[in-house]
Protein backbone atom coordinates (compact mmCIF):
# COMPACT_ATOMS: atom_id res chain seq x y z
CA UNK A 1 0.00 0.00 0.00
CA UNK A 2 1.23 3.33 -0.80
CA UNK A 3 2.47 5.60 1.74
CA UNK A 4 -0.25 7.89 1.18
CA UNK A 5 -2.80 5.46 0.76
CA UNK A 6 -1.30 4.64 4.35
CA UNK A 7 -2.90 7.84 5.23
CA UNK A 8 -6.36 8.05 3.88
CA UNK A 9 -9.38 8.51 5.96
CA UNK A 10 -6.82 9.66 9.29
CA UNK A 11 -8.01 12.57 10.86
CA UNK A 12 -5.48 15.35 12.31
CA UNK A 13 -4.35 13.72 15.36
CA UNK A 14 -4.04 10.09 13.79
CA UNK A 15 -1.85 11.32 10.90
CA UNK A 16 0.54 13.10 13.70
CA UNK A 17 0.79 9.63 15.33
CA UNK A 18 1.04 7.76 12.75
CA UNK A 19 3.65 9.67 10.43
CA UNK A 20 5.87 10.49 14.02
CA UNK A 21 9.37 10.06 12.53
CA UNK A 22 11.54 8.69 14.83
CA UNK A 23 11.66 9.32 19.45
CA UNK A 24 9.11 8.58 21.58
CA UNK A 25 5.37 8.75 20.96
CA UNK A 26 2.50 8.74 23.53
CA UNK A 27 -1.02 8.17 22.24
CA UNK A 28 -3.39 8.86 24.35
CA UNK A 29 -6.71 7.11 22.65
CA UNK A 30 -10.23 7.50 24.15
CA UNK A 31 -12.59 4.56 23.23
CA UNK A 32 -13.79 4.54 19.82
CA UNK A 33 -11.10 6.41 18.57
CA UNK A 34 -9.40 4.28 15.88
CA UNK A 35 -6.30 3.54 18.32
CA UNK A 36 -5.76 0.08 16.70
CA UNK A 37 -6.09 1.77 12.95
CA UNK A 38 -3.30 4.35 14.43
CA UNK A 39 -1.00 1.39 15.42
CA UNK A 40 -1.33 -0.75 12.01
CA UNK A 41 -0.98 2.15 10.37
CA UNK A 42 1.98 3.44 11.67
CA UNK A 43 3.43 -0.32 11.44
CA UNK A 44 2.44 -0.13 7.61
CA UNK A 45 3.67 3.71 7.63
CA UNK A 46 7.48 2.85 8.74
CA UNK A 47 8.00 -0.25 6.64
CA UNK A 48 6.37 1.99 2.96
CA UNK A 49 9.21 5.13 3.78
CA UNK A 50 11.53 2.59 4.65
CA UNK A 51 12.17 3.85 8.48
CA UNK A 52 12.32 0.02 9.30
CA UNK A 53 12.11 -3.47 7.67
CA UNK A 54 9.19 -5.19 8.65
CA UNK A 55 11.65 -7.85 11.40
CA UNK A 56 12.83 -4.46 12.89
CA UNK A 57 9.69 -3.11 14.69
CA UNK A 58 8.16 -4.92 17.67
CA UNK A 59 4.32 -4.36 18.51
CA UNK A 60 3.43 -5.61 21.83
CA UNK A 61 -0.52 -6.13 23.52
CA UNK A 62 -2.33 -8.11 25.78
CA UNK A 63 -4.34 -10.40 24.36
CA UNK A 64 -3.82 -13.25 21.40
CA UNK A 65 -7.00 -11.94 19.47
CA UNK A 66 -5.34 -8.65 19.86
CA UNK A 67 -2.33 -9.59 18.52
CA UNK A 68 -4.14 -11.44 15.70
CA UNK A 69 -5.99 -8.75 14.74
CA UNK A 70 -3.16 -6.20 14.46
CA UNK A 71 -1.27 -9.17 12.62
CA UNK A 72 -4.55 -9.14 10.14
CA UNK A 73 -4.66 -5.36 9.18
CA UNK A 74 -1.10 -4.96 8.89
CA UNK A 75 -1.07 -7.62 6.46
CA UNK A 76 -4.12 -5.88 4.48
CA UNK A 77 -1.98 -2.99 4.38
CA UNK A 78 1.21 -4.21 3.50
CA UNK A 79 1.43 -5.86 0.14
CA UNK A 80 4.24 -8.08 0.74
CA UNK A 81 2.76 -9.30 4.30
CA UNK A 82 3.63 -9.00 7.84
CA UNK A 83 5.60 -11.84 8.34
CA UNK A 84 8.33 -10.23 10.03
CA UNK A 85 6.49 -8.19 11.77
CA UNK A 86 7.03 -9.49 15.76
CA UNK A 87 3.08 -8.88 17.13
CA UNK A 88 2.75 -10.77 19.90
CA UNK A 89 1.47 -10.44 23.91
CA UNK A 90 4.26 -10.05 26.24
CA UNK A 91 4.03 -13.12 27.39
CA UNK A 92 4.46 -14.87 24.32
CA UNK A 93 7.36 -12.69 23.20
CA UNK A 94 8.78 -13.71 26.82
CA UNK A 95 8.03 -17.20 25.88
CA UNK A 96 9.80 -17.35 23.03
CA UNK A 97 12.99 -16.18 24.33
CA UNK A 98 13.04 -17.79 27.50
CA UNK A 99 13.02 -21.25 24.94
CA UNK A 100 15.55 -19.97 22.62
CA UNK A 101 17.67 -18.60 25.52
CA UNK A 102 16.55 -20.81 28.37
CA UNK A 103 20.18 -22.64 29.06
CA UNK A 104 22.01 -18.98 29.35
CA UNK A 105 20.13 -18.76 32.57
CA UNK A 106 19.58 -22.87 33.77
CA UNK A 107 16.35 -23.59 32.62
CA UNK A 108 15.09 -26.61 30.68
CA UNK A 109 14.61 -25.66 27.32
CA UNK A 110 11.23 -27.90 27.15
CA UNK A 111 9.71 -26.07 30.06
CA UNK A 112 6.49 -25.92 30.99
CA UNK A 113 4.08 -22.77 32.15
CA UNK A 114 1.67 -23.82 34.82
CA UNK A 115 -1.56 -21.23 35.36
CA UNK A 116 -2.56 -20.33 38.41
CA UNK A 117 -4.60 -23.90 39.25
CA UNK A 118 -1.18 -25.65 38.69
CA UNK A 119 0.99 -23.34 40.58
CA UNK A 120 -1.17 -23.76 44.09
CA UNK A 121 -0.71 -27.48 42.88
CA UNK A 122 2.41 -27.56 42.39
CA UNK A 123 3.15 -25.56 46.33
CA UNK A 124 0.60 -27.53 48.13
CA UNK A 125 2.91 -31.14 46.40
CA UNK A 126 5.83 -29.05 48.14
CA UNK A 127 4.21 -27.62 50.76
CA UNK A 128 6.91 -29.30 53.63
CA UNK A 129 10.02 -28.24 51.46
CA UNK A 130 9.35 -24.68 51.85
CA UNK A 131 10.74 -22.50 55.17
CA UNK A 132 7.42 -22.21 56.67
CA UNK A 133 6.82 -21.67 59.98
CA UNK A 134 3.95 -18.99 61.25
CA UNK A 135 2.15 -19.41 57.05
CA UNK A 136 1.94 -22.75 57.81
CA UNK A 137 -0.44 -23.85 60.53
CA UNK A 138 -0.50 -26.96 62.12
CA UNK A 139 -4.37 -27.21 61.73
CA UNK A 140 -4.65 -26.28 58.41
CA UNK A 141 -0.93 -26.20 56.95
CA UNK A 142 -2.44 -25.45 53.53
CA UNK A 143 -4.33 -22.23 54.58
CA UNK A 144 -1.98 -19.41 53.22
CA UNK A 145 -0.52 -21.23 49.91
CA UNK A 146 -3.41 -18.80 47.69
CA UNK A 147 -2.15 -15.74 49.14
CA UNK A 148 1.43 -16.48 49.68
CA UNK A 149 1.17 -16.76 45.48
CA UNK A 150 -0.44 -13.48 45.07
CA UNK A 151 1.99 -12.17 46.96
CA UNK A 152 4.86 -13.85 45.12
CA UNK A 153 2.95 -12.91 41.61
CA UNK A 154 3.09 -9.30 43.05
CA UNK A 155 6.73 -9.48 43.33
CA UNK A 156 6.80 -10.64 40.07
CA UNK A 157 4.53 -7.56 39.30
CA UNK A 158 7.41 -5.32 40.45
CA UNK A 159 10.05 -6.49 38.93
CA UNK A 160 11.75 -7.51 42.54
CA UNK A 161 13.37 -10.77 42.80
CA UNK A 162 13.73 -12.53 46.08
CA UNK A 163 17.02 -11.59 47.09
CA UNK A 164 16.35 -7.96 46.26
CA UNK A 165 12.92 -9.44 48.79
CA UNK A 166 15.63 -10.76 51.54
CA UNK A 167 17.61 -7.63 51.39
CA UNK A 168 15.01 -5.43 51.73
CA UNK A 169 13.65 -7.50 54.84
CA UNK A 170 17.36 -7.21 56.35
CA UNK A 171 17.61 -3.14 55.56
CA UNK A 172 14.44 -2.87 57.90
CA UNK A 173 15.25 -5.56 60.19
CA UNK A 174 18.43 -3.07 61.16
CA UNK A 175 16.03 -0.64 62.33
CA UNK A 176 13.90 -2.87 64.39
CA UNK A 177 15.91 -2.25 68.19
CA UNK A 178 14.82 1.36 67.51
CA UNK A 179 11.02 0.84 66.98
CA UNK A 180 9.32 1.91 69.43
CA UNK A 181 6.98 -0.96 69.43
CA UNK A 182 10.04 -3.68 69.25
CA UNK A 183 8.47 -7.14 70.07
CA UNK A 184 5.16 -6.52 67.42
CA UNK A 185 8.63 -5.51 65.02
CA UNK A 186 10.46 -8.47 65.58
CA UNK A 187 7.80 -10.58 64.79
CA UNK A 188 6.81 -8.90 61.78
CA UNK A 189 10.08 -9.12 60.55
CA UNK A 190 10.39 -12.94 61.17
CA UNK A 191 6.96 -12.99 58.99
CA UNK A 192 8.95 -11.23 55.91
CA UNK A 193 12.08 -13.40 56.49
CA UNK A 194 9.43 -16.41 56.12
CA UNK A 195 7.75 -15.06 53.11
CA UNK A 196 11.04 -13.94 51.01
CA UNK A 197 12.87 -17.79 51.90
CA UNK A 198 9.78 -19.05 50.61
CA UNK A 199 9.30 -17.23 47.39
CA UNK A 200 13.38 -17.50 46.91
CA UNK A 201 12.93 -21.40 47.56
CA UNK A 202 9.32 -21.42 44.98
CA UNK A 203 12.27 -20.28 42.23
CA UNK A 204 14.17 -22.59 43.01
CA UNK A 205 11.80 -25.85 42.77
CA UNK A 206 10.25 -24.29 39.79
CA UNK A 207 13.31 -23.98 38.13
CA UNK A 208 14.49 -27.73 38.98
CA UNK A 209 11.20 -29.11 38.02
CA UNK A 210 11.37 -27.39 34.72
CA UNK A 211 8.34 -24.98 35.57
CA UNK A 212 7.70 -21.75 34.92
CA UNK A 213 4.50 -18.97 35.60
CA UNK A 214 3.11 -16.58 33.58
CA UNK A 215 5.59 -13.82 35.92
CA UNK A 216 8.27 -16.33 35.22
CA UNK A 217 8.09 -15.24 31.27
CA UNK A 218 8.36 -11.21 32.20
CA UNK A 219 10.99 -11.06 34.92
CA UNK A 220 13.44 -14.15 33.69
CA UNK A 221 13.31 -12.44 30.43
CA UNK A 222 14.38 -9.17 32.45
CA UNK A 223 17.03 -11.60 33.99
CA UNK A 224 17.99 -12.51 30.80
CA UNK A 225 18.62 -9.52 29.52
CA UNK A 226 20.51 -8.01 31.98
CA UNK A 227 23.05 -10.77 32.72
CA UNK A 228 23.89 -11.51 29.01
CA UNK A 229 24.83 -8.49 27.51
CA UNK A 230 25.15 -9.82 23.91
CA UNK A 231 21.59 -11.13 23.89
CA UNK A 232 20.72 -7.60 24.88
CA UNK A 233 22.34 -5.56 22.83
CA UNK A 234 21.36 -8.09 19.74
CA UNK A 235 17.65 -7.36 20.66
CA UNK A 236 18.25 -3.66 20.61
CA UNK A 237 19.89 -3.46 17.32
CA UNK A 238 17.31 -5.65 15.97
CA UNK A 239 14.00 -3.39 16.98
CA UNK A 240 14.31 -0.03 15.66
CA UNK A 241 10.73 0.84 16.58
CA UNK A 242 8.89 -0.96 19.74
CA UNK A 243 4.97 -0.33 19.78
CA UNK A 244 2.92 -1.45 22.79
CA UNK A 245 -1.27 -1.33 22.81
CA UNK A 246 -3.36 -0.92 25.83
CA UNK A 247 -0.28 0.71 27.91
CA UNK A 248 -2.22 1.57 30.77
CA UNK A 249 -2.36 -2.39 32.09
CA UNK A 250 1.35 -2.94 31.80
CA UNK A 251 2.97 -3.50 35.27
CA UNK A 252 6.04 -2.00 36.13
CA UNK A 253 8.15 -4.87 35.29
CA UNK A 254 6.77 -5.17 31.62
CA UNK A 255 7.69 -1.15 31.53
CA UNK A 256 11.11 -1.79 32.36
CA UNK A 257 11.09 -4.81 29.94
CA UNK A 258 9.82 -2.07 27.05
CA UNK A 259 12.74 0.16 28.45
CA UNK A 260 15.15 -2.58 27.77
CA UNK A 261 14.48 -3.38 24.69
CA UNK A 262 14.01 0.15 23.22
CA UNK A 263 17.49 1.64 25.08
CA UNK A 264 19.19 1.73 21.68
CA UNK A 265 16.96 3.42 19.27
CA UNK A 266 14.36 4.98 21.48
CA UNK A 267 11.57 5.03 19.38
CA UNK A 268 9.57 3.64 22.25
CA UNK A 269 5.60 4.28 21.10
CA UNK A 270 2.64 3.46 23.46
CA UNK A 271 -1.43 3.71 22.97
CA UNK A 272 -2.98 4.06 26.20
CA UNK A 273 -6.03 5.36 28.19
CA UNK A 274 -5.94 5.40 31.87
CA UNK A 275 -9.79 5.84 31.97
CA UNK A 276 -9.77 2.04 30.28
CA UNK A 277 -7.49 0.45 33.02
CA UNK A 278 -8.78 -3.14 33.91
CA UNK A 279 -5.36 -4.27 35.21
CA UNK A 280 -5.08 -1.97 38.59
CA UNK A 281 -5.58 -4.97 40.93
CA UNK A 282 -2.47 -6.78 39.72
CA UNK A 283 0.28 -3.95 39.64
CA UNK A 284 -1.00 -1.66 36.38
CA UNK A 285 -1.59 1.74 36.46
CA UNK A 286 -1.80 5.38 35.81
CA UNK A 287 1.92 5.41 37.80
CA UNK A 288 3.42 3.54 34.25
CA UNK A 289 2.13 6.14 31.68
CA UNK A 290 3.19 8.86 34.26
CA UNK A 291 6.63 6.90 34.48
CA UNK A 292 6.76 7.42 30.54
CA UNK A 293 6.53 11.19 30.84
CA UNK A 294 9.59 11.00 33.49
CA UNK A 295 11.58 8.87 31.70
CA UNK A 296 10.63 10.42 28.46
CA UNK A 297 10.44 13.85 28.58
CA UNK A 298 10.90 14.59 24.83
CA UNK A 299 8.42 12.24 24.01
CA UNK A 300 5.53 13.82 21.46
CA UNK A 301 1.88 13.52 23.05
CA UNK A 302 -1.04 12.72 20.58
CA UNK A 303 -4.71 13.12 22.12
CA UNK A 304 -7.20 11.35 19.78
CA UNK A 305 -10.74 12.47 21.14
CA UNK A 306 -12.65 12.14 18.00
CA UNK A 307 -15.06 8.97 18.47
CA UNK A 308 -16.57 6.48 15.69
CA UNK A 309 -18.46 4.58 17.74
CA UNK A 310 -21.20 6.82 20.06
CA UNK A 311 -23.34 9.33 19.80
CA UNK A 312 -22.26 12.73 21.63
CA UNK A 313 -24.94 12.17 24.51
CA UNK A 314 -23.63 8.36 25.41
CA UNK A 315 -19.89 10.05 25.26
CA UNK A 316 -20.93 13.09 27.68
CA UNK A 317 -22.81 10.57 30.27
CA UNK A 318 -19.84 8.40 30.07
CA UNK A 319 -17.15 11.32 30.87
CA UNK A 320 -19.36 12.63 33.87
CA UNK A 321 -19.35 9.68 35.16
CA UNK A 322 -15.25 8.94 34.43
CA UNK A 323 -14.45 12.87 35.99
CA UNK A 324 -15.33 10.98 40.07
CA UNK A 325 -12.32 9.40 39.68
CA UNK A 326 -10.16 12.77 39.29
CA UNK A 327 -7.13 13.54 40.49
CA UNK A 328 -6.20 10.38 39.87
CA UNK A 329 -6.42 10.75 36.00
CA UNK A 330 -4.20 11.46 33.08
CA UNK A 331 -6.02 14.11 32.01
CA UNK A 332 -6.02 15.84 35.15
CA UNK A 333 -1.94 14.97 35.90
CA UNK A 334 -1.27 15.84 32.37
CA UNK A 335 -3.43 19.24 31.80
CA UNK A 336 -4.75 17.53 28.59
CA UNK A 337 -8.55 16.76 27.53
CA UNK A 338 -10.02 13.70 27.10
CA UNK A 339 -13.55 14.71 26.38
CA UNK A 340 -14.81 12.68 23.76
CA UNK A 341 -16.19 14.30 20.33
CA UNK A 342 -18.81 12.08 18.44
CA UNK A 343 -17.97 11.88 14.85
CA UNK A 344 -20.28 10.77 11.63
CA UNK A 345 -22.93 9.07 14.55
CA UNK A 346 -26.50 10.66 14.37
CA UNK A 347 -27.71 11.90 17.34
CA UNK A 348 -29.54 9.28 19.62
CA UNK A 349 -31.19 9.08 23.03
CA UNK A 350 -29.35 10.07 26.68
CA UNK A 351 -28.73 6.90 29.11
CA UNK A 352 -31.26 6.13 31.82
CA UNK A 353 -30.37 5.59 34.95
CA UNK A 354 -33.01 3.34 36.88
CA UNK A 355 -32.74 2.26 39.68
CA UNK A 356 -34.17 -0.63 41.76
CA UNK A 357 -34.02 -1.69 45.84
CA UNK A 358 -33.14 -5.00 44.66
CA UNK A 359 -31.35 -7.69 42.01
CA UNK A 360 -34.58 -8.97 41.00
CA UNK A 361 -36.37 -6.29 40.25
CA UNK A 362 -34.29 -4.77 38.09
CA UNK A 363 -33.43 -7.96 36.28
CA UNK A 364 -36.93 -9.04 36.21
CA UNK A 365 -37.74 -5.02 35.29
CA UNK A 366 -35.20 -5.62 32.09
CA UNK A 367 -36.63 -8.39 30.88
CA UNK A 368 -40.78 -7.03 31.07
CA UNK A 369 -39.21 -4.15 28.88
CA UNK A 370 -36.77 -6.16 26.65
CA UNK A 371 -40.68 -8.17 26.30
CA UNK A 372 -42.64 -5.21 25.60
CA UNK A 373 -40.34 -3.38 22.85
CA UNK A 374 -40.53 -7.28 20.82
CA UNK A 375 -43.91 -7.51 21.27
CA UNK A 376 -44.82 -4.13 20.18
CA UNK A 377 -42.22 -4.36 16.95
CA UNK A 378 -39.60 -1.59 18.33
CA UNK A 379 -37.27 -4.47 19.11
CA UNK A 380 -36.16 -7.53 18.01
CA UNK A 381 -34.49 -10.13 20.35
CA UNK A 382 -31.09 -9.54 18.97
CA UNK A 383 -30.96 -6.15 19.21
CA UNK A 384 -30.78 -6.07 22.68
CA UNK A 385 -26.91 -6.48 24.83
CA UNK A 386 -27.38 -6.73 28.74
CA UNK A 387 -23.85 -6.14 30.01
CA UNK A 388 -23.07 -7.35 33.94
CA UNK A 389 -19.82 -6.92 36.43
CA UNK A 390 -19.34 -10.65 36.54
CA UNK A 391 -20.78 -14.00 34.97
CA UNK A 392 -22.30 -14.26 38.89
CA UNK A 393 -24.42 -11.48 38.09
CA UNK A 394 -25.83 -13.02 34.93
CA UNK A 395 -27.64 -15.37 36.75
CA UNK A 396 -30.60 -13.17 37.72
CA UNK A 397 -30.82 -11.57 34.56
CA UNK A 398 -30.86 -15.00 32.70
CA UNK A 399 -33.72 -16.31 35.33
CA UNK A 400 -36.05 -13.29 34.44
CA UNK A 401 -35.39 -14.14 31.06
CA UNK A 402 -36.25 -17.40 30.89
CA UNK A 403 -39.72 -16.71 33.27
CA UNK A 404 -40.74 -13.96 30.09
CA UNK A 405 -39.89 -16.63 27.12
CA UNK A 406 -37.02 -14.69 26.04
CA UNK A 407 -34.52 -16.15 24.06
CA UNK A 408 -30.99 -15.83 24.78
CA UNK A 409 -27.21 -16.57 24.35
CA UNK A 410 -24.39 -16.22 27.26
CA UNK A 411 -21.07 -15.27 26.14
CA UNK A 412 -19.56 -15.21 29.83
CA UNK A 413 -18.27 -18.62 29.18
CA UNK A 414 -14.88 -19.37 29.85
CA UNK A 415 -12.89 -20.11 26.96
CA UNK A 416 -12.32 -24.02 26.02
CA UNK A 417 -8.82 -24.57 27.54
CA UNK A 418 -10.68 -23.16 31.18
CA UNK A 419 -13.84 -25.65 30.50
CA UNK A 420 -13.56 -27.97 32.90
CA UNK A 421 -14.35 -30.95 31.21
CA UNK A 422 -11.05 -29.68 29.01
CA UNK A 423 -8.59 -29.37 31.73
CA UNK A 424 -9.54 -32.91 33.05
CA UNK A 425 -8.83 -34.46 29.43
CA UNK A 426 -5.27 -31.83 29.00
CA UNK A 427 -4.51 -33.45 32.36
CA UNK A 428 -5.36 -36.42 31.62
CA UNK A 429 -3.12 -36.76 28.47
CA UNK A 430 -0.40 -34.96 30.45
CA UNK A 431 -0.08 -37.39 32.99
CA UNK A 432 0.16 -40.46 30.22
CA UNK A 433 2.90 -38.89 28.41
CA UNK A 434 4.83 -37.32 31.42
CA UNK A 435 4.23 -40.24 33.87
CA UNK A 436 6.72 -38.65 36.52
CA UNK A 437 4.46 -35.08 36.48
CA UNK A 438 2.53 -35.15 39.85
CA UNK A 439 0.56 -31.50 39.30
CA UNK A 440 -1.58 -33.35 36.07
CA UNK A 441 -1.72 -36.54 38.53
CA UNK A 442 -3.03 -34.58 41.55
CA UNK A 443 -5.61 -32.48 38.97
CA UNK A 444 -7.05 -35.76 37.97
CA UNK A 445 -7.27 -37.30 41.79
CA UNK A 446 -9.07 -34.53 43.40
CA UNK A 447 -11.59 -34.55 40.82
CA UNK A 448 -15.00 -35.62 40.48
CA UNK A 449 -14.11 -38.52 38.30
Amino acid sequence: MAGERILDGLNDEQRRAVTHDAGPLLIVAGAGTGKTTVITRRIAWLIAQKKARPEEILALTFTDKAAAEMEERVDTLVQYGYADVEISTFHAFGDRLLREHALEIGLQPDFRVLNRAEQVIFFRDRLFEFPLAHYRPLGDPARHIRAIMTLISRCKDEDISPEEYQAYVEQVAAEVPTADDYEEARERIAEQRELAATYAKYQELMAREGCVDFGDQIVLVMKLLRARANVRANLQRRFKYVMVDEFQDTNHAQFELVKLLGARHGNVGCVCDDDQAIYRWRGAAISNVLAFLDRYPEARQVVLTENYRSHQKVLDAAYRLIVNNNPDRLEVRSGISKHLVAVHEPEGPAPAHLHYETGTQESDAVAHAIHEKVDGGQWRYDDVAILVRSNDDAEQFLRSLNLKGIPWTFSGNSGLYGRPEIRLLIAFLRALVHTDESVSLHYLASSDL
